[in-house]
């Protein structure tokens, strides 16, 4: 079983400044989003595996979850899988 997880870059580049200052490191977080949309862009442009979800990954949108929340729809989608699996 694959998973492919997502955010929004807003929310990656809030989460990665939010790491930065909890190590008493700067952040400036525009800038943490402008990496990222490059960053993004980039990979999911390569000519050699670019970043894209495998056609039989489900795709897990962490935006909007802490990790805890993150791990237990992973679980959960894993779970629901199995129940599939041996109907």
């Amino acid at each position: 079983m694959k998973i492919f997880v997502i955010a929004a870059p807003e929310e990656r580049a809030r989460r990665r400044a939010a790491e930065l200052k909890a190590a008493g490191q700067p952040a400036d977080e525009a800038a943490i989003l402008a990496d990222i949309q490059r960053r993004d862009e980039r990979d999911r442009s390569r000519a050699i595996a670019p970043l894209k979800a495998a056609p039989d990954a489900h795709e897990l949108d962490t935006t909007r979850l802490n990790v805890d929340q993150a791990v237990a729809a992973a679980i959960d989608t894993v779970e629901r899988k199995k129940r599939q699996n041996l109907t």
